[in-house]
């Protein structure tokens, strides 16, 4: 950890990186979509609100994050397992949402899997509420 790391707009460029941190993290599902196009796809339509975590040229920290002008939705944060405990996903979840609220957007939902306790403490911590009531539900486009 050189000490120096930068956060800035998450790009496709910053793919290859993000994904290799993805693969290494537990607790982090990599699905239908998270290719490279997908991403692509994914960046283009919510501009400037994931964010990538930067130490020299190595990806240590990733949020994709987007909206639909009313809810926001961050997806995939992942902090390098060399880098936890120093404030980083903190850091990229509070720049995403920053930019949900410069969009107008009032309120942001994540999901955490069932069996990732550490990702679940995490966002307790940062003041993330469990939604009572709610079932997360998905089918195949």
């Amino acid at each position: 950890m050189s000490g120096n790391i930068v956060t800035r707009e998450f790009s496709i460029d910053d793919y290859d990186g993000a994904l290799q941190l993805w693969q290494r993290v537990e607790g982090l599902e990599v699905a239908e979509g998270d290719d490279r196009e997908g991403v692509a796809q994914f960046l283009a339509r919510n501009p400037g609100v994931s964010r990538v975590a930067i130490d020299e040229s190595a990806v240590v920290g990733v949020a994709m994050c987007g909206h639909d002008g009313r809810r926001g939705h961050i997806y995939h944060l992942a902090v390098d397992p060399a880098y936890r405990g120093c404030g980083l996903g903190k850091r990229l979840v509070e720049e995403c949402l920053e930019r949900l609220r410069a969009a107008g957007v009032v309120r942001a939902i994540i999901l955490v899997a069932d069996n990732n306790f550490g990702g679940a403490e995490f966002w307790k911590r940062a003041g993330w509420e469990h939604i009572p009531g709610a079932v997360p539900m998905g089918v195949d486009v």
